[in-house]
């Protein structure tokens, strides 16, 4: 995606998202942090802030936060709108390419590093160097919002599994995060890296349930189904594209409902 199609897609989906996430494994996040300090944290990938805007009011705690995306026009967003949630809030922002796995001061002094809607676009080794690095520094893991790879939609069609099994594929191609996606392993993956660096983990569900209070999300999610899919296999494009124009007419009537597998998850030190 383009930076304004990216920035009106995190816009989309980011109330989704706050219905979604898992507040118990929030809850234990907080009660395991210290307030005798401000809390350092990391946010890798982060895009305009959501993930920022979700944690911070709910960790009840003093917070320093280091943003971390790519994209700095995405950042000036950050910096903009963190703002308005707390007077107190200290937002600093930095523009880097984490798929280089090159800067691992960014992880120093940290007590807490988190992502949402990131893990299933990394590689393993991407993984691996962000759980070696919070075993480095001493610092808790929480990521939100990791795709499983399940999605279910009412009114079912015949073409769904078909369209489902070539975003899946798509999923797994490489995103530019040190090699191909984790795609729907990411959770098994994470898991995996962390426990071998010795930290405590959970996982608990925190899946999309859309109805029709969200057709624009609805419409968007289904033209990127759509457009994966055809990637993957260009042969199948007029199917592929009679089943968009199907699914996005029951999403604009109301008539649609869709779910999308995603995991919390939350590691912390031993």
């Amino acid at each position: 995606m383009t930076e304004p199609s990216l920035s009106r897609w995190l816009a989309l989906r980011e109330a989704a998202d706050t219905r979604a996430r898992s507040q118990s494994l929030t809850s234990r996040l907080t009660d395991r942090l210290s307030s005798n300090r401000p809390v350092r944290i990391l946010d890798l990938g982060t895009g305009t802030g959501s993930n920022i805007r979700y944690l911070a009011p709910r960790l009840r705690l003093a917070q320093q936060w280091l943003a971390v995306d790519k994209d700095p026009r995405l950042l000036a967003e950050v910096a903009e709108k963190s703002a308005r949630i707390a007077p107190d809030l200290h937002v600093e922002t930095r523009a880097l390419n984490l798929g280089e796995m090159a800067a691992d001061d960014i992880f120093d002094g940290r007590d807490l590093v988190t992502a949402s809607a990131l893990l299933d676009l990394v590689s393993e080794s991407w993984l691996a160097w962000v759980a070696a690095n919070c075993r480095r520094v001493g610092a808790a893991a929480f990521f939100a919002l990791t795709y499983t790879g399940v999605n279910v939609c009412t009114p079912s069609d015949p073409r769904d599994a078909e369209v489902f099994a070539l975003f899946n594929q798509h999923q797994v191609t490489d995103k530019g995060l040190g090699g191909a996606a984790a795609g729907p392993r990411a959770t098994t993956a994470t898991l995996a890296c962390f426990d071998a660096h010795g930290f405590e983990t959970q996982r608990e569900p925190s899946n999309w349930q859309l109805g029709s209070a969200d057709r624009d999300l609805q419409v968007e999610l289904i033209e990127g189904w759509a457009s994966a899919a055809a990637e993957m296999a260009p042969e199948r494009q007029q199917d592929i594209s009679a089943w968009r124009q199907i699914r996005v007419e029951f999403a604009r009537r109301g008539e649609s409902t869709i779910v999308v597998g995603h995991d919390d998850i939350l590691a912390m030190p031993r």
